[in-house]
C-alpha cells in the first residue's frame, strides 16, 4: 500500500480514536421504545426501566455540590496525584468525594481475572485493527450520533478538541493496556474520574444557552445515551471484525466484551443496562443505536477538525482525503455524505481491494514464533506516541470542568 504503512495508520487511529473514548462521556439517545429486557444484561435482572430517564443517582448530585460550592480547583489539583489502580485516595480530598471514589473504585463481584488475562492475547494480536477501528469507526460514528456531537461540541472542551481529546484518548489507551485493571494499572482510576466528569456536564450543559437552543433534552448523558455511545465502540468494533473474517477464538471474544462490560460499570451504567453476551449486545445496539444515526452541523465540525487532527499527526503522509477514505470505508458512503467527505478516486478503490488481502497476509504471519510480542511492541509504541502527540509530551489529567464552552 505504499507510503500508507501499519505505523501511520495505527498513529491516526490513536489521534482519532480519542473520539470514539470521548464519546462514552457524551450524550446520544433514541426515540423509538425501549423494549430489551434486563434478563439479557450481566445483571439477569432489573426493573426494565427505559434508561432515557436514568442517570447516576450516586455521582450527581455529589458532583453538582463540588461545583456549587466552588470545590472544583481543590478537588482536580488531589486528582492530578490520583494514577495508579491501587493508590490511595489524595489525603485532603473532601470526604464527601473521598467516599464516593471508595465505592466507585470498587470491581464488582462478577468481575472475571481469568478473561482479563485471556483479553490480554487478544490485544497483543490485534492492536493493530483494534487502533483503526476505535478512531475510523467507533470515533467517526459519534460524529453522527447527534446528541453526542452536540454535547462535544457545547462543552468546555469543544473549544480545544485536541487537548480534550488527548485526555478522552487515556481510555482508549489504558483499556488495552496489559494491567487495565490490575492494582498496577489506571482503568479503573480513568473511569472514576471520567464518571465525575460526566455528572459535571450533566449539571452545566443544561446552563448553556448555545446547547439548551440546539438540544432537544433537558439533562444529558441518561444512561440510554452512554449505552447507545459504548455500542459505537465494543459492539461496533467486534461487528467490523467479524464482517472481515479476522479468525478470534471464542474465549477471546469474551474477553474483549468482558473487558468492556467492566469498563461500562466503571464508568456508572447500571448492570442491567449492560449486555451479557454479543448477541444481546447487538440486539440493543439494533434499537438504540442505528436509529439515531443522522447527521449535525455541530457533527460535521467535528468530524473535519478530527481529520484534521488525525493528518497532522505524519501529516505529509496521512493526509486528509487518506483518512476521509477511510472512513467511508469503515462506516459507508451515507455516513460520509453526511460528513461531507469527498469521494477519492485513488483510495476508495484501493481500500476496497486491498484490505482483506492485508488482513490475510496479518493474520497469516501470526502463528510465527514471536510475532504477536513484535505486534505488541511496536503497537505500543505507537499508541504511545499517538498519547505524546495529543498531550504535546505533558501529563494527561483527565479533570472535572467547572465551565461550558465559551460563548
Amino acid at each position: 500500500m505504499g507510503k500508507l504503512s501499519r505505523r501511520n495508520m495505527l498513529k491516526a487511529g490513536g489521534a482519532l480514536g480519542a473520539l470514539g473514548a470521548l464519546s462514552v462521556a457524551t450524550p446520544a439517545q433514541a426515540h423509538s421504545l425501549w423494549t430489551w429486557s434486563p434478563e439479557g444484561s450481566v445483571a439477569g435482572a432489573g426493573a426494565g426501566l427505559d434508561p432515557r430517564w436514568v442517570w447516576d443517582e450516586q455521582a450527581d448530585p455529589l458532583i453538582a455540590s463540588v461545583l456549587d460550592r466552588g470545590d472544583v480547583p481543590r478537588v482536580n489539583e488531589l486528582l492530578r496525584t490520583w494514577t495508579k489502580n491501587s493508590q490511595p485516595i489524595p489525603a485532603g480530598m473532601p470526604a464527601d468525594v473521598r467516599d464516593f471514589m471508595e465505592e466507585a473504585r470498587r470491581l464488582p463481584s462478577w468481575a472475571d481475572q481469568g478473561k482479563l488475562t485471556t483479553v490480554i492475547e487478544f490485544n497483543q494480536k490485534r492492536g493493530l485493527y483494534l487502533g483503526l477501528l476505535y478512531g475510523l469507526a467507533s470515533g467517526m460514528m459519534s460524529t453522527v450520533i447527534p446528541k453526542e456531537a452536540r454535547a462535544v461540541y457545547y462543552s468546555q472542551g469543544g473549544a480545544d478538541m485536541k487537548d480534550r481529546i488527548s485526555k478522552t484518548a487515556k481510555l482508549g489507551y489504558d483499556i488495552m493496556h496489559r494491567t487495565a485493571y490490575q492494582p498496577d494499572g489506571e482503568m479503573i482510576v480513568t473511569c472514576v474520574k471520567t464518571r465525575m466528569v460526566h455528572a459535571a456536564v450533566r449539571h452545566l450543559l443544561p446552563q448553556s444557552p448555545q446547547w439548551q437552543q440546539a438540544a432537544d433534552e433537558d439533562i444529558p448523558i441518561s444512561q440510554r445515551d452512554m449505552m447507545v455511545t459504548w455500542h459505537s465502540l465494543p459492539t461496533t468494533v467486534m461487528q467490523k471484525l467479524v464482517e472481515w473474517k479476522v479468525p478470534i477464538p471464542a474465549a477471546q471474544s469474551e474477553a474483549f466484551l468482558h473487558s468492556w462490560q467492566l469498563c461500562a460499570h466503571m464508568l456508572g451504567i447500571k448492570d442491567e443496562y449492560i449486555p451479557a453476551s454479543w448477541a444481546e449486545a447487538n440486539t440493543q445496539a439494533d434499537q438504540v443505536l442505528d436509529p439515531v444515526l443522522a447527521p449535525t452541523p455541530e457533527g460535521v465540525k467535528l468530524a473535519d477538525i478530527l481529520l484534521n487532527l488525525g493528518a497532522s499527526v505524519d501529516g505529509a503522509i496521512l493526509s486528509k482525503p487518506i483518512l476521509g477514505a477511510f472512513t467511508r470505508f469503515m462506516l459507508g458512503d451515507q455516513i460520509a455524505g453526511w460528513l461531507k467527505i469527498r469521494r477519492e478516486p485513488v483510495w476508495d478503490p484501493l481500500l476496497r481491494l486491498s484490505w482483506k488481502p492485508f488482513i490475510a497476509v496479518r493474520e497469516g504471519l501470526l502463528p510465527f514464533p514471536g510475532a504477536p510480542e513484535a505486534y505488541w511492541l511496536f503497537d505500543e509504541f505507537l499508541r504511545k506516541a499517538a498519547l505524546l502527540f495529543l498531550s504535546e509530551a505533558k501529563p494527561i489529567s483527565i479533570e472535572i470542568p467547572d465551565t461550558n464552552r465559551p460563548s
